[in-house]
């Protein structure tokens, strides 16, 4: 595969316009020249340290300012994330409510994982384990969940004491700009926070950049892989990738089919399928098929897909553009011309516009099966005769993000937890869920073992050992020739 040559920071055109298009619409919802990233990289690189010589107090309660400068405007910023990514209102109103909780858990995760400890020693001396900030961070973000995901990022970051690069998804750069702009009302300076604006080389040259001490990364597997490739021959760099996965859900016996088939469609379907938790593969046992597949698409036939702004109010809106829809429609036709039986026909209802209702498809019969995220509301099946066949058929992926249990006893889920290749693991759960204090993160083509979440506090600051006496104290005991006095 052919790779275009990284360009550097210097040569990155801002005269070239970035736009963000309302998917559900089409109509351009906000656009800006590209960012002059040299200039960015050096106020920042030339500046950070005066915001890590900061008290660590002012950082937080800068923090705090800005969470309740985003209480102010939630409702705007709501209703831009809407515009942006299509999603239905009452979705981007929950994210963006999640970040006052995000903010306060990153100034716990902080002090908890990245504190000073001290200990006292023989004749008065200590030992000190303490933290210090990288420098210059970059953070690259997608476009789903623009808000949050930036958020669990940069906040981190700048508690740390590290200055931030921020370059939100092209999708979605009006989302990112109005963050960075709440952040410089609460009190970050200017020069210690910047958002980039810019296309994939805008990334990968901000990512590979000498200057950048480190890269928070959040995306596809693809994008994740580019920057490791474009950082090779920096092993001092610390690189943090939360990537995708083609994550699977496992669904044994259990009683109440009605509850598993909410939790299947709200683990596939939830967001238009665009969450990097979402599920891509049930696997069913087979005696549970038929009753449980059919609960899943009358459930499925009653979901509303339309633009935020539809009466009565969607379940899900657009995909984020016509390339991805077209891609989605693509896939779903492969899948069927190698073996997939369909269970729902993928759609595309509003033709010119990235609307695509949700596909199920049978896969039990392909071989082999294709180990793809597909990103976006398509469900794969595949049923299963024995547990630890279930179990086998989820762990056969490249990626490691998340699993999910829905049904079976406690015995089938601490197999289950026992033997999933997955970061993150759910029972009777939606995939998506998350607990406040837990890492996010995976293995595999999911990630480099770096995760965030409540552990983001620890890609943005090293630790540092030291061993301290107030006053010099030494001498050498053994090994020294006799000193003969003078006759």
């Amino acid at each position: 595969m052919y790779h275009a040559p990284l360009k550097p920071a210097d040569t990155i055109d801002a005269s070239e316009v970035v736009q963000s298009v309302d998917p559900a619409t089409g109509s351009i919802v906000w656009e800006a020249p590209q960012s002059d990233l040299e200039a960015q990289i050096l106020l920042v690189e030339q500046s950070w340290a005066s915001w890590a010589g900061m008290s660590s107090s002012f950082r937080i309660e800068t923090m705090r300012r800005f969470a309740n400068a985003v209480r102010a405007g939630e409702e705007e910023l709501a209703s831009l994330v809407s515009a942006e990514t299509g999603r239905p209102l009452w979705h981007t109103r929950q994210e963006i409510v999640s970040l006052f909780e995000r903010v306060e858990k990153s100034v716990q995760a902080y002090s908890e994982r990245t504190g000073q400890r001290q200990s006292e020693g023989a004749l008065g001396a200590r030992t000190a384990l303490r933290h210090k900030p990288h420098g210059v961070l970059a953070v690259i973000t997608p476009h789903c969940l623009p808000a949050r995901i930036p958020v669990d990022h940069i906040v981190p970051a700048l508690l740390a004491g590290n200055g931030v690069l921020f370059k939100p998804s092209e999708k979605t750069p009006a989302t990112g700009e109005m963050l960075v702009r709440f952040m410089h009302e609460a009190g970050v300076p200017h020069a210690q926070l910047q958002c980039v604006i810019g296309g994939p080389a805008t990334g990968e040259a901000l990512a590979s950049d000498l200057r950048v001490n480190g890269v928070l990364f959040t995306g596809s597997t693809r994008t994740g892989r580019a920057i490791s490739r474009a950082c090779a021959d920096q092993p001092g760099k610390l690189i943090a990738l939360e990537m995708s996965g083609n994550n699977p859900i496992i669904a044994w016996d259990t009683p109440d089919v009605v509850s598993a088939a909410t939790l299947i469609i709200q683990s596939a379907f939830d967001m238009s399928g665009q969450h990097c938790l979402s599920a891509r593969r049930l696997i069913i046992r087979d005696t549970l098929a038929e009753r449980l597949l059919g609960e899943i698409k009358t459930l499925t036939d009653r979901l509303i897909v339309g633009p935020p702004s539809a009466d009565p109010v969607p379940f899900m809106g657009p995909v984020i553009d016509m390339e991805t829809a077209d891609g989605l429609t693509e896939s779903f036709l492969y899948l069927m011309s190698h073996g997939g039986k369909p269970i729902r026909h993928i759609q595309r209802p509003i033709e010119g516009l990235p609307f695509v209702t949700p596909g199920i498809i049978d896969v039990t019969g392909m071989a082999p099966r294709s180990d793809v995220e597909l990103f976006g509301p398509i469900l794969q099946v595949v049923c299963a005769e024995s547990f630890d066949e279930a179990i086998i058929e989820a762990n056969s992926t490249r990626h490691g993000l998340c699993a999910t249990l829905i049904g079976g006893n406690p015995e089938q889920y601490d197999r289950f937890w026992a033997n999933s290749r997955a970061g993150i693991i759910n029972w009777n759960r939606p995939s998506f869920t998350l607990a406040p204090n837990a890492p996010i993160g995976g293995t595999g083509l999911s990630g480099n073992h770096r995760p965030g979440g409540h552990y983001m506090a620890d890609n943005c600051a090293y630790p540092v050992a030291s061993s301290e006496l107030p006053q010099p104290r030494a001498a050498i005991g053994i090994g020294l020739r006799q000193i003969v006095a003078d006759r």
